[in-house]
């Protein structure tokens, strides 16, 4: 991952729960879409054009990103912090 070039200036929160899901449009003819929606809040998140070289890297960069957070959520819902162990 790079560094980020500029400040960041504000933060939203979006918490998950009963009402969050994910979904993945993968259009024939048109950019992918990728839907994060919490309740009365929709996130969609796609390239702004024909893919690119750096869209692709940047959905590596989220893959990524959201393995590792699902890990943790793992870790932290089973009690392991070395998240070796047997489900509850």
């Amino acid at each position: 991952m790079t560094r980020r070039r500029t400040p960041r200036n504000s933060v939203i929160r979006l918490t998950t729960g009963h009402a969050a899901r994910t979904m993945n449009h993968p259009f024939a003819r048109r950019e992918p879409v990728l839907a994060l929606d919490f309740g009365a809040t929709s996130v969609l998140v796609t390239t702004s054009g024909p893919v690119t070289a750096e869209d692709l890297e940047f959905a590596r960069q989220l893959a990524h990103a959201a393995h590792r957070f699902a890990r943790s959520v793992e870790r932290s819902f089973y009690g392991l912090p070395d998240g070796k162990g047997v489900a509850a």
